[in-house]
């Protein structure tokens, strides 16, 4: 069973920039495509984008789109969130999540989730 850890998240000005990584145990990370989510205190979880299997296959949500980057390297285990333009809106925990059916763009599609980290996006 595959464990991810999510880190780098923070305080941001806005307009500034994070990157999130999300570390995988185990030795079959490079068989899952790699998902990120989102969640804002009273909403629901919200799908920010994902990426294929050798990162040739990448899809965002629309309110991200331009701004966030996800990449992976296969070699570490780990996946990235680059985030720029950031605006308080985009403040929330944000977890990664693997193993997906379906769509690849909902929770219910993810069978492994991290336990997220915290961005704010505030002066």
């Amino acid at each position: 069973q595959v464990q991810l850890v999510e880190s780098g998240g923070g305080l941001v000005q806005p307009g500034g920039s994070l990157r999130l990584s999300c570390a995988a145990s185990g030795s079959i990370f490079s068989t899952y495509p790699m998902g990120w989510f989102r969640q804002a205190p009273g909403k629901e979880r919200e799908f920010v984008g994902v990426v294929g299997l050798n990162a040739g296959t990448r899809y965002y949500g629309d309110s991200v789109k331009g701004r966030f980057t996800i990449s992976r390297d296969n070699a570490k285990n780990t996946v990235y969130l680059q985030m720029n333009s950031l605006r308080p809106e985009d403040t929330a925990v944000y977890y990664c999540a693997a193993d997906p059916d379906g769509s690849w763009r909902t929770p219910e599609d993810y069978n492994i989730w991290g336990r997220g980290t915290q961005v704010t996006v505030s002066s």
